[in-house]
């Protein structure tokens, strides 16, 4: 079999290895073979095929791979792996199979795969800070959680403080002496907190030092250097939109439609995007229309919107805000403009 008449290759992706599928331009397989999931045997195999396209999944070794394989000079299409359930409901599923399947969509149409686009290594690197970061902070949760049920479940339960202070608060506690060993559970979330707190003075490192766009976005209320530091480095060029409000549907921030002829129903949103980000513009609502939110356009537009009542009144008004913050932001990044909490958004359709 000829290599040289490759044209789209499937690669599906595992820990050890990679199987691969090469079609020719006929849509004829050509090729079949595995190999190492490493840098170097990637380079070695994959050097000899400038100009074709190769398709594979989104997945851990996704990022670092589709950047060696564009240095290399082939056309990579990442794809969503929502868009390919030929894969994932296949009655007959092999790796073989997977790179084959991957291999003919990308050959009838990449768009259909709604491709993703990595971002760069430097990106990535302060994303993986900030993913840390995040699990330390559910860690803590879950040790908060258990201490609070527990002493609950005797009778004795503890008083209500913050996240970062609960370890303080609790150390000399009296309704720990209940339960044996609470003290060194309470030190192990002492030690979280040290942690948490490390990872803080970071991404505020990052936000100065890296990214000082993020002090633009900062501007507004609720905005803080975890949620600029994540909008950056997601989004990582604000040119890829033509308009700020394509913000909202790349992040997940829109209802689904599944309209059939009179029927409209009221549908959720379909969480796709980024989810650390999706989830710090959320929190950062919750904060724009908690008790503690200044008077803003943003949170105008939010109280009005739960207003209306209704079974999902908040929480439509929650997603609401989320999305409007981020066209806030994109708008903020892109103009350098200086934020006006009350009759920005006017300002800015004059301008547009």
């Amino acid at each position: 079999m000829d290599e040289r008449n490759a044209r789209v290759i499937g690669l599906d992706q595992g820990d050890r290895f990679s199987h691969l599928c090469v079609l020719n331009a006929e849509g004829a397989v050509v090729l079949r073979d595995r190999v190492r999931t490493t840098r170097e045997a990637y380079r070695r195999r994959f050097a000899a095929w400038p100009g074709c396209r190769v398709v594979l999944e989104v997945g851990t070794h996704s990022p670092w791979s589709s950047r060696l394989l564009g240095e290399l000079g082939l056309e990579v299409v990442v794809a969503n792996p929502r868009r390919v359930k030929l894969i994932s409901q296949a009655e007959r599923k092999t790796d073989r199979v997977d790179a084959e399947t991957l291999a003919r969509l990308g050959r009838v149409d990449p768009q259909l795969l709604a491709p993703i686009r990595h971002g760069s290594e430097a990106m990535q690197r302060d994303r993986a800070s900030l993913r840390l970061r995040e699990g330390l902070v559910r860690s803590r949760t879950r040790l908060i959680q258990q201490a609070r049920g527990v002493c609950k479940a005797l009778g004795a339960p503890l008083p209500a403080c913050s996240a970062g202070s609960f370890a303080r608060r609790m150390k000399n506690a009296a309704e720990l002496a209940l339960v044996p060993g609470m003290a060194r559970f309470i030190e192990e979330i002492e030690q979280l907190c040290a942690a948490i707190r490390a990872f803080d003075r970071d991404v505020e490192h990052a936000c100065a030092q890296r990214h000082p766009v993020t002090a633009q976005l900062r501007q507004v209320a609720g905005v803080g250097p975890i949620t600029a530091l994540a909008y950056v480095v997601t989004l990582e060029d604000p040119t890829r939109f033509a308009k700020s409000r394509e913000v909202g549907p790349f992040l997940g921030l829109v209802p689904r439609a599944h309209s059939s002829g009179e029927r409209q129903p009221e549908l959720g949103i379909p969480h796709r995007g980024d989810v650390l980000l999706r989830r710090c513009l959320v929190q950062a609502a919750h904060y724009v229309l908690g008790p503690f939110g200044p008077d803003t356009e943003l949170r105008r537009v939010g109280l009005a919107i739960a207003a209306r009542g209704g079974q999902r009144a908040k929480k439509r008004a929650v997603i609401a805000v989320a999305r409007r913050l981020a066209v806030l932001l994109h708008r903020l990044w892109v103009t350098g403009e200086t934020y006006q909490p009350i009759g920005y958004r006017h300002r800015a359709a004059r301008a547009a």
